[in-house]
């Protein structure tokens, strides 16, 4: 028996979970004792508030990846805008921050198991660092967040990675889960239930199978880092490199994100006409990605890990012993920078 197991988690989104849940119970219908569904939490068995209006439903058990073979995950639902708590990056983050990052982890760590998202369930995974490297999609406006975790962002309906399976906006959650009863039951009951539903799949689900197109060239990212490179030193000046070094030094700064703040030590210094960089968060220390000044401004970018991981763009501005600036991952709001020279 096709075991499937839908995550709740307080916020999610009513139709990433629900519409899914149709399908499957539609299949187990038309398929006797071939396939069973439920509703799970990473805590047990308990009520979840929905991110619609608060409506509540019933979880009847507690995620087991041993026991799952398909794993769905569906995204929030909250304010596009803004980096309040009730905005869905933070209902994302506080969802990572149980135990779900970790028994997803381990189902995508099984060969056997399937793990497959709804819109924002990508983003779930992603800020919890589990599809670095992977291609997937999320809705539309997530796709630059999805890029900035290190995931691969394709803009598809459907995008089929082997036991990762992601789904576009919302309504996406209906071609998931009919793509998925007919990758693992076949093609006649997923026909059967899309006649039921009177619901037809839309667009190729994308592999990274065949020909791939000649009019597309995947850049990795030590050619990308080239590249940025050699556009920095077309505009690089003497200058520029002057104003450089009031940036030099160490400096102890604060981010204000959504999910929290974060105390990063910055180490710059400008040498031989380069500008390099260091942030300490805690016992890790990463190097700035293309530090390029620009405007009397400095910008890099850096790659974080906790709270989550992420892609970090930064734009700075050093008055005498103070700093100013924004850090930004795709779509999420600006998170605004303060900092001091260390004495």
């Amino acid at each position: 028996m096709l075991t499937v197991q839908i995550v709740l988690f307080d916020g999610f989104d009513l139709l990433d979970a629900i519409a899914p849940y149709e399908v499957f119970c539609a299949a187990a219908m038309n398929a006797e004792n071939a396939l069973s569904v439920e509703f799970v939490t990473a805590e047990g068995q308990r009520s979840v508030t929905s991110g619609i209006n608060g409506l509540k439903i019933e979880a009847s058990g507690r995620l087991n990846p041993e026991r799952a073979d398909i794993i769905l995950v569906p995204g929030a639902s909250g304010d596009v805008e803004g980096d309040g708590p009730d905005s869905i990056p933070a209902i994302l983050a506080r969802a990572m921050n149980t135990e779900l990052t970790g028994m997803i982890g381990q189902a995508l760590g099984q060969k056997d198991n399937v793990v497959a998202t709804v819109c924002g369930g990508s983003l779930l995974l992603a800020m919890g660092g589990l599809l670095e490297g992977r291609p997937a999609v999320t809705n539309h406006l997530g796709m630059d967040l999805l890029g900035a975790t290190g995931a691969i962002p394709v803009s598809a309906r459907v995008v089929d990675d082997g036991n990762l399976v992601t789904g576009g906006g919302v309504t996406s959650g209906l071609d998931v889960a009919l793509y998925l009863l007919e990758r693992e039951l076949g093609p006649r009951i997923a026909h059967v239930v899309e006649r039921l539903f009177e619901f037809e799949r839309r667009g190729t689900v994308w592999r990274e199978t065949g020909i791939a197109p000649s009019t597309y060239k995947s850049l990795t990212g030590a050619e990308l880092n080239i590249a940025a490179n050699k556009a920095a030193m077309t505009y690089g000046t003497l200058h520029e490199i002057t104003q450089a070094s009031v940036f030099d030094g160490d400096w102890d700064t604060t981010i204000a994100t959504p999910v929290g703040k974060l105390q990063v030590k910055l180490s710059i210094s400008t040498s031989n006409g380069t500008i390099q960089g260091k942030a300490t968060q805690g016992d890790e220390t990463v190097e700035f990605l293309n530090p390029v000044l620009q405007d009397n401004k400095l910008t890099w970018s850096l790659r974080i890990t906790k709270p989550m991981r992420l892609n970090l763009k930064f734009e700075v501005a050093a008055d005498g012993d103070h700093m100013t600036g924004i850090a930004k991952a795709g779509v999420l709001p600006a998170s605004k920078l303060t900092g001091k020279r260390a004495s």
